[in-house]
C-alpha cells in the first residue's frame, strides 16, 4: 500500500505542470453542507486536520498520507484519475479538490450528480501554502481558525527566509524523481521539488526545462549538482546510493564525489501543506551539514 501511494505521489509530480485551468482563491465560498466532505489533495487533507475539521471528512485521495489518522478514511482513488462512482459511493455533500485534480469529465459528472465541488489553487511557495490554508478555511466557514494558522505559518516562513537570506553560496541540488532502468528522471522548474529547493535557500541544478524529464549523462555532468535529493520510497522506482554512484555521470559530480545524497519523505517534502516550512528547514540542515 505504501509503495502504491508513493508511486501515486510520483505520478502527481510528473503531471503537476499540466493543471487543467488556473484556480483562484477568490472563487471559493463556504459549502452549503459541510457534513460529508471529500478532500482531494494531500495538502488539503492536512489542512483539514490542522483546522480541527477532520470530523467533516468522509473520504480522501491516495496522496493523503498524513496525518496517520487520515489513512483510516476511505480512499476514493488517485487525484488525477478520479472515478465518479468511487466518489459518489461515500455519499459526499461536497468535494474540495486541489488544482489539477480530475479528469475534468469526472468533476463535471459529479457536479451534475448534485455534488458541489470547489478547487483550491496550487502553489509551490510560502505564499502558495498560506493561500491554501485561507482557501480551505473559507470553504469550511472556518476563516478565523484558518487565519490563525496562516499567521503561524507566515511567521515560520519568515524565520526560514531570514536564515536562507544569509546563505552566501547556495548549493545546487538535483532532485531525482526516479532511476528506473538506469534512466534518471529529474526535476526542472515549475515543480514542487523546485519550490522546496528554493525555500531551503538552494538552487535547482536543472533550469533548462519545466516539469520532470529524463536526463542524459551529458546533462547531469553539465548540471554539476552539489547535492542529490530524492523521495524516500521503495519499489522499482527507488534508487539506493550504490546504484546512483554507479552512474558514471553522477559519480563525477560534486554530489557524487562527496556522496551528498539525501532522502526525505515525499508527502512531507513536496506536499506544500502546513509542514512545508519545517520540511524546507530540515532540507537546509541537510545541505548545510547540520542535520543530526
Amino acid at each position: 500500500m505504501r509503495i502504491r501511494t508513493l508511486t501515486s505521489i510520483a505520478a502527481a509530480l510528473m503531471a503537476a505542470t499540466f493543471a487543467v485551468a488556473p484556480a483562484s482563491a477568490e472563487d471559493l465560498h463556504k459549502f452549503a453542507d459541510t457534513t460529508r466532505l471529500v478532500s482531494i489533495g494531500g495538502s488539503l487533507t492536512e489542512i483539514f486536520y490542522e483546522l480541527g475539521a477532520e470530523g467533516t471528512l468522509v473520504a480522501r485521495d491516495q496522496t493523503a498520507l498524513y496525518p496517520e489518522a487520515a489513512l483510516s478514511l476511505p480512499d476514493v482513488g488517485y487525484m488525477r484519475a478520479l472515478a465518479p462512482e468511487g466518489v459518489l459511493s461515500v455519499n459526499p455533500s461536497g468535494l474540495l479538490v486541489i488544482e489539477g485534480s480530475g479528469p475534468p469529465e469526472a468533476l463535471e459528472v459529479l457536479s451534475h450528480a448534485g455534488v458541489e465541488y470547489q478547487t483550491v489553487p496550487e502553489g509551490y511557495s510560502a505564499e502558495g501554502v498560506v493561500t491554501k490554508v485561507r482557501a480551505v478555511g473559507q470553504a469550511l466557514g472556518l476563516e478565523d481558525k484558518a487565519e490563525e494558522l496562516a499567521t503561524k505559518l507566515e511567521a515560520e516562513f519568515a524565520a526560514l527566509k531570514t536564515r536562507t537570506d544569509a546563505i552566501t553560496a547556495p548549493k545546487k541540488v538535483l532532485f531525482i524523481l526516479s532511476n528506473q532502468g538506469g534512466q534518471i528522471q529529474a526535476s526542472g522548474t515549475g515543480t514542487a521539488a523546485n519550490g522546496i529547493i528554493a525555500l531551503a535557500g538552494a538552487t535547482n541544478a536543472i533550469t533548462e526545462y519545466e516539469g520532470y524529464r529524463p536526463l542524459s549523462e551529458e546533462a547531469i555532468t553539465a548540471a554539476a549538482p552539489d547535492a542529490i535529493l530524492l523521495m524516500d520510497r521503495g519499489g522499482d522506482h527507488g534508487a539506493n546510493e550504490a546504484e546512483l554512484l554507479a552512474n558514471q555521470a553522477i559519480a563525477l559530480t560534486p554530489a557524487g564525489q562527496n556522496k551528498a545524497i539525501y532522502r526525505m519523505d515525499g508527502a512531507y517534502l513536496l506536499g506544500f501543506g502546513p509542514r512545508t516550512a519545517a520540511a524546507a528547514t530540515e532540507l537546509a540542515d541537510l545541505l548545510e551539514g547540520k542535520a543530526h
